[in-house]
């Protein structure tokens, strides 16, 4: 006998698990195969935290599954209220790690912004998330659990992939994120509902648009080489224009949209030149260029924009025959910058490990 007790297997942990998946489980463990599909809606659509809710599974088999499984929720760990009615929520699904998601309610339809990555390895200048450093990429069960722990989550009709991260960069578990939260017999989302926003990496921009029906956010911000790049590092090894000739081999004509988010920097990348590079670029193309403000980040010098100066660059954009659209700032008086919060957090946590 040894003198060390054996560790007990880990439990796995359901959530992310896709009906196939929960059925081959439920099969591993003697359990009818139509199991599966009772768990796929006590997981995703009856939103439980525990087996012992799941009362049209006998006894014995909610014990069988809580002696070898767990569901996976974790609730957040902070949230942060501002006044316009934007609640962002912090995670801590690793120690030492925290990422946010953002519940934005509107008059019409209220929109949760979840992250894949804990950091990015991205590096874009203008991104507090990539000054993080790369820390691991979320599960399938991190990224969902980000929706199904969220106390409004009864309210949201859209979900975007615009936190933490390069979604693409964890395309695997994306994918599959995406997956179980439009199941049909689980929470049944559309995938018309979901937006991934990217930089456009490769192989994830190809198996995201072969495999999924989300529509499509690129980040470009400026329609020049050397200028992007400065912006964004991975325009060295993803140009822009390789990225427009990659999308024009695939149709946008139908529901699924096609955007172009664009932070405008006033007197940086908004200029008429901009507008005339943006139209000769995107002229082939159904899409629309999505205008952002710029939420300033410590020890990044960058210049902001001013609302009459983004109005002046949208109509050029419009004149020069390109659809663009102005995103509404939220959140400004609670750290809105993505990885703001979790930062302060981290920074936060350090401080207390040495004291």
């Amino acid at each position: 006998m040894t003198d060390q007790m054996e560790e007990a297997p880990q439990k796995l942990e359901l959530l992310g698990f896709n009906t196939d998946e929960l059925s081959s489980f439920a099969v591993s463990l003697g359990m009818p195969r139509y199991a599966g599909q009772q768990l796929t809606e006590w997981l995703y659509k009856k939103c439980v935290t525990s087996f012992d809710e799941m009362t049209n599974i006998s006894l014995k088999y909610r014990e069988l599954l809580a002696a070898h499984a767990t569901i996976g929720r974790h609730a957040p760990v902070q949230v942060q209220e501002s006044v316009d009615g934007t609640k962002k929520y912090l995670y801590a699904p690793r120690e030492g790690h925290c990422v946010e998601a953002v519940y934005i309610p509107e008059e019409d339809r209220s929109t949760l912004c979840i992250s894949s990555q804990m950091g990015c390895k991205m590096n874009c200048l203008f991104c507090m998330t990539g000054k993080q450093g790369f820390n691991g990429n979320l599960t399938s069960a991190e990224i969902v659990n980000q929706f199904l722990s969220l106390p409004e989550r009864k309210h949201i009709t859209n979900i975007v992939f615009m936190g933490m991260g390069e979604p693409l960069d964890n395309v695997d578990n994306v994918l599959k994120a995406i997956e179980c939260l439009t199941l049909p017999k689980g929470i049944a989302m559309s995938p018309r509902r979901i937006t991934l926003s990217t930089v456009g990496v490769e192989p994830g921009l190809s198996r995201f648009l072969q495999e999924c029906d989300a529509h499509l956010a690129i980040s470009l911000h400026s329609p020049f080489h050397e200028e992007r790049m400065q912006l964004m590092p991975v325009e060295r090894a993803v140009p822009f224009e390789q990225l427009i000739r990659k999308l024009k081999g695939y149709s946008f004509a139908g529901q699924r949209r096609l955007t172009f988010e664009y932070i405008v920097f006033g007197g940086l990348n908004d200029t008429p030149g901009h507008a005339r590079r943006l139209q000769r670029l995107l002229r082939s193309i159904n899409c629309r260029v999505n205008l952002i403000r710029y939420h300033a980040i410590p020890g990044v010098d960058l210049p902001h924009t001013d609302a009459r100066r983004l109005e002046i660059f949208k109509q050029q954009l419009e004149d020069a025959g390109v659809t663009a659209t102005i995103r509404a700032s939220r959140g400004e008086d609670i750290l809105a910058a993505c990885g703001m919060l979790s930062t302060h957090r981290q920074a936060q946590q350090t401080t207390e490990s040495k004291s």
